[in-house]
């Protein structure tokens, strides 16, 4: 291939319906048939990236390998197609403006009064073309986030529309993803709000090459033609998105629709051969037909939404089918512990993972669970926070130190286990300062973390401004809370676990934003078997 090609998915009707998913079920598909795929997310708000968002209001901040706080649609695609992602593959509105006003104050538009069209466009054209032009890939994917009409989606709409003009016939398609909704009352599927969503973005000069219909039952031909006349499409390019028990079937779904024969016709690209999902399709397998089950009680602050925790749920997900057991995850309220309830609370869990989070909310809640696992015997798993409380739980309850705790939860205590980081304390900025992404641990032989990774070097995603102390690392050492993962470069401490216990495990990292279908995450996988074996006991 000589030149790149271009797909963007837009949404209509209503938000949350999963342009992510359709984005990463194509790229999954297009790449099993030989194409080297990537997708990008640009999103409108105004913020530069979602480092500094409240998880409540966006989920999760996933973070790359190079360090990009990035939306959580990037692990989706991550996980689908098990390559990594970068900063190039999130955009926001806010980064846009950012770079064009940086250039306005340089002098870099000689004098030109600047204006969403052309600079504001120009710069969003600039950058969806940024990993095209890399060589890298023959197909590129771009997902426009919000929903066509947004004001704040006007200026990506322009630029798609731009960018498909620029590029020319067969080069850059467009994929409206739409609700086909079902009226009970009524007893039938409705497709105007289709057909509306369909004419505002051709009001902004775009013809959809292929709509992808989301829906709740099956749609029949009638109403298959009926849109395809209606909104102006193929008949062979209305695509049905049915409601899955799995995000993992969508691609199999669209297989069958074929979503990703529609797309390759379009952009005048051979077949090639047919998608092999051999690995993905015995995933599903075992996702579908597990052969045990364990309860996972997972403590966090932020479990009223899921997508807050977006990518420790589907860790767990990978980590079950390879173990063949289905994961029940059970959020519970950190907040809501304490030493009078615990009891209650975990009883009858097979294992306890702590969440990451930020701030003093919910930290007793995580202490006193911590404290439960390891005098219960009950596996655990810490994240980012959760081994900063593992540390703090041992340091209290094993070496007496009454006031243990961090700095970032109480700057007046006299034994700051946990601290803010030296290259920190300066830092007055919020966005995008925190240590962010893959860093090198050293890792112990004949340790937990060695038997589980089955190497002494790796490489883990970080996102955290606080760290163990180094000047506790050794009573705490020698009470028998083992550092056994360090960072080479800067001696900080990245792995905490126990010896006399079944399976406990504190990480400073983010092991999650790691697991994927085909390379689940091994301390995922160990914790779940760890789980396994306790229950069967």
């Amino acid at each position: 291939m000589n030149q790149t090609k271009y797909i963007f998915v837009t949404g209509g009707v209503t938000s949350s319906l999963g342009k992510g998913i359709i984005a990463a079920s194509l790229a999954k598909l297009l790449q099993a048939r030989g194409y080297r795929t990537t997708i990008q997310k640009f999103d409108p708000y105004l913020n530069v990236d979602p480092g500094t968002l409240n998880p409540y209001e966006h989920g999760e901040c996933y973070v790359t390998d190079d360090g990009a706080e990035t939306d959580l649609d990037l692990g989706h695609y991550e996980r689908f197609l098990n390559v990594p992602t970068s900063q190039a593959n999130n955009v926001t509105t806010g980064r846009i403006y950012l770079s064009v006003i940086e250039k306005e104050r340089r002098g870099e538009f000689l004098g030109k009064t600047v204006q969403v069209v052309p600079h504001i466009t120009n710069e969003i054209k600039e950058r969806m073309q940024l990993l095209g032009n890399s060589g890298d890939y023959d197909i590129v994917i771009t997902e426009i986030g919000g929903t066509v009409g947004d004001i704040e989606s006007l200026p990506y709409i322009e630029s798609v529309r731009q960018l498909v003009w620029d590029l020319g016939e067969h080069n850059a398609i467009v994929i409206h993803l739409t609700l086909v909704p079902y009226l009970a009352a009524a007893g039938e599927l409705k497709t105007k709000p289709t057909q509306h969503s369909v004419k505002t973005l051709m009001e902004s000069g775009i013809k959809a090459d292929i709509l992808v219909c989301r829906t709740e039952h099956e749609i029949s031909d009638e109403i298959r033609n009926k849109l395809a006349l209606f909104c102006n499409v193929k008949r062979e390019a209305v695509i049905q998105s049915i409601d899955a028990s799995t995000i993992y079937e969508v691609p199999n779904l669209m297989l069958e629709e074929g979503l990703d024969v529609v797309a390759l016709k379009k952009l005048d690209l051979p077949k090639k051969a047919a998608p092999d999902l051999k690995n993905w399709n015995t995933f599903l397998r075992r996702l579908k037909f597990p052969k045990h089950t364990v309860n996972i009680g997972l403590i966090g602050k932020y479990v009223e939404m899921q997508d807050c925790y977006k990518s420790i749920l589907e860790a767990f997900i990978h980590a079950g089918a390879t173990n063949e057991t289905k994961v029940n995850v059970i959020s519970i309220h950190s907040e809501f512990i304490d030493a009078e309830n615990i009891k209650e609370k975990l009883s009858g869990l097979d294992g306890i993972l702590v969440a990451p989070g930020f701030g003093e909310r919910g930290i007793e809640g995580k202490i006193e669970a911590i404290r439960y696992a390891r005098e219960n015997k009950v596996p655990f798993f810490g994240i980012c926070l959760g081994m900063q409380m593992a540390i703090i739980e041992y340091s209290r309850n094993i070496l007496g130190l009454a006031d243990a705790n961090s700095t970032e939860m109480n700057d007046k205590t006299s034994n700051p286990v946990v601290n803010l980081m030296e290259d920190q304390k300066n830092v007055t900025d919020k966005g995008g300062t925190m240590r962010l992404g893959a860093w090198k641990c050293d890792i112990t032989p004949d340790s937990l973390a060695f038997k589980i990774y089955g190497k002494t070097s790796i490489s883990e995603r970080h996102r955290h401004r606080y760290e163990y102390n180094s000047q506790y690392v050794s009573q705490l050492q020698k009470a028998g809370l083992i550092s056994s993962g360090v960072n080479p470069d800067t001696g900080l401490v990245e792995i905490v676990e126990l010896a006399d216990h079944p399976f406990f495990i504190g990480v400073q990292y983010h092991p999650e934003y790691k697991s994927t279908v085909a390379n689940p995450h091994p301390i995922f996988v160990s914790f779940v078997a760890a789980a396994v074996k306790g229950k069967k006991k």
